[in-house]
């Protein structure tokens, strides 16, 4: 495959991004979609679910059980589909029903379904409790530390997405080459050490990483906004996620 040049990097967001929004669920009765939806939540929110239950006390196993009786919960009551006419921030709608969930979930229940029924969740263990163990001694609750390892994972979930796009339009290596300038400014040097690796010039390395952080922030949005059509609503969730990124 020859070099990208600095028209391929500047291709309209239109042209770039082709597959559909996880978000989209509601209406038409599309099962591809909505299953496409459910895949994407479960893999990317169920560590917050799981933290937020191992900080409330429970043990390894039993957090496990619990995060996947949730997800299958929510998944039996179609709970994506009714998103868009929330009113309230989309996490903080789903720690109120996963707190519910919680005070009405019974130990024996979780017991008998321990090794059977539903697993919506591609859950490993061994990872979550790794993940668990380097959390920082924190005298948060565990409300506040869901919303943060919340914010954390619609950045990595819309990360995930910006790269899944990049590598289905045949930019893989431009993600690769740019994706670090996301997170922080570029020092002097590395435009001209990017636009060799890429056979362009500085200048167009500056360009396009202009481009990528328009179409990250873009997939943030769409990650906060979780169907919404109320642009003053999706506002206030950016502005949620900035404050707890920040905080």
């Amino acid at each position: 495959m020859p070099p990208p040049t600095s028209s391929h990097l500047n291709d309209t967001p239109s042209a770039r991004f082709q597959t559909t929004r996880w978000t989209l669920v509601g209406g038409g009765g599309d099962v591809t979609k909505r299953d496409a939806a459910w895949e994407h939540l479960c893999r990317s929110y169920w560590y917050p679910v799981y933290a937020f239950i191992r900080r409330r006390g429970e043990t390894a196993e039993d957090a496990s059980d619990l995060t996947q009786g949730f997800f299958a919960k929510l998944i039996e009551q179609d709970w994506l589909a009714q998103v868009e006419r929330r009113d309230a921030r989309f996490s903080t709608l789903l720690i109120t029903i996963l707190k519910n969930f919680l005070i009405k979930q019974h130990r024996h229940e979780v017991a008998q379904k321990r090794g059977g029924g539903d697993m919506p969740v591609p859950f490993d263990l061994a990872k979550a409790e790794s993940w668990f163990g380097q959390e920082p001694a924190t005298q948060d609750t565990p409300e506040t530390h869901f919303e943060k390892r919340w914010a954390l994972a619609v950045m990595d979930a819309a990360l995930h997405r910006l790269r899944q796009e990049c590598e289905l339009t045949g930019k893989a290596k431009v993600f690769a080459e740019l994706s670090p300038f996301l997170s922080r400014e570029p020092v002097p040097g590395d435009y001209e050490t990017a636009g060799i690796a890429l056979g362009i010039n500085a200048r167009s390395i500056a360009v396009a990483v202009h481009r990528l952080r328009a179409d990250y922030r873009a997939m943030v949005r769409e990650e906060v906004a979780a169907g919404l059509r109320d642009s003053k609503l999706v506002d206030q969730e950016m502005q949620a996620l900035a404050e707890v990124m920040m905080g």
